[in-house]
């Protein structure tokens, strides 16, 4: 049986298809399973068009401002105009990369070239496109707060993974995962089961299709779950590493050094290269 089979792909689609089949698919089952033990809360009731737009038209995982009675109504100010504005910046900068740095890249090293492409999409969807749907829902009066909070502005770990990289797989897991497993296994156990999680999720989505690093991914979430417990240690607080500089310092090492284990060359050559192919940017 193919690998194209088991996902129920036609047998021609290339794998950076059924990447997207597969993330959708995860994300698909997220989206639903957020929705669980959320009707009959006080203050919610069940309204389909808001529901529907939850699922549909928010990236989000978070639907509590979706079934809200009352509206989060937020109020315009001076600086509406520039999130707009950065939101589409954002996204142009995104096709620069796919269509100008990666295809200048292609001719040093095709690494670098999916890596451009690769930051191209992030910055197009997480931080362009989503933000623009954030603020379309504030607009409409649901408090959807953007998946994505300055990450560069992390001071630690824990703020850049628990505030400010990707809010929604980090409320799934949150909610799902390490507040189930606080009880029995104690705060590190359910810090580690969470990261662990996502790696497992990322080895599917990433790792399966490009056919190579199998879990890869999941050592790079390991990582990050180890570096958050040292960082909440007493070492760690003794060495600010909660705070500052150096609190910045751990963060972006623990977080951009090991990146070629969760985006390894497999997926790159193998996913990014020919999807860029496809969309006529290489």
């Amino acid at each position: 049986m193919t690998f194209s089979s088991f996902t129920f792909a036609p047998p021609a689609w290339p794998a950076w298809a059924i990447m997207w089949l597969l993330a959708v698919s995860v994300y698909a089952g997220l989206k639903v399973l957020s929705l669980v033990g959320t009707a009959g809360h006080p203050g919610q009731r069940t309204n389909w068009p808001r529901t529907a737009g939850y699922l549909l038209l928010w990236p989000g995982m978070d639907p509590d401002p979706f079934l809200r009675r009352a509206a989060n109504v937020t109020p315009t100010t001076p600086t509406a105009a520039r999130q707009w504005a950065l939101a589409a910046w954002r996204i142009t900068f995104g096709v620069m990369l796919i269509y100008l740095a990666a295809p200048i890249a292609l001719g040093r090293s095709d690494l670098l070239a999916g890596w451009f492409g690769m930051i191209g999409l992030l910055l197009m969807l997480h931080c362009g496109l989503f933000d623009i749907l954030s603020l379309a829902w504030r607009r409409a009066g649901i408090n959807a707060l953007p998946l994505m909070n300055h990450p560069l502005h992390a001071t630690s770990l824990a703020d850049f993974w628990g505030h400010r990289w990707n809010r929604a797989f980090r409320d799934v897991a949150h909610r799902f995962l390490f507040r189930p497993l606080l009880r029995p296994l104690g705060a590190a156990g359910a810090t580690m089961a969470a990261f662990f999680f996502s790696g497992v999720v990322h080895d599917v989505v990433i790792s399966l299709p490009a056919g190579g690093g199998y879990g890869l991914p999941t050592v790079y979430f390991l990582l990050q779950g180890a570096g958050l417990l040292a960082e909440r240690s007493r070492l760690g607080e003794s060495f600010g590493l909660r705070r500052g500089l150096r609190g910045r310092f751990f963060c972006a090492v623990v977080t951009i050094g090991p990146l070629g284990l969760l985006f390894h060359p497999p997926f790159v050559r193998g996913i990014i290269l020919p999807m860029l192919r496809a969309l006529g940017a290489l």
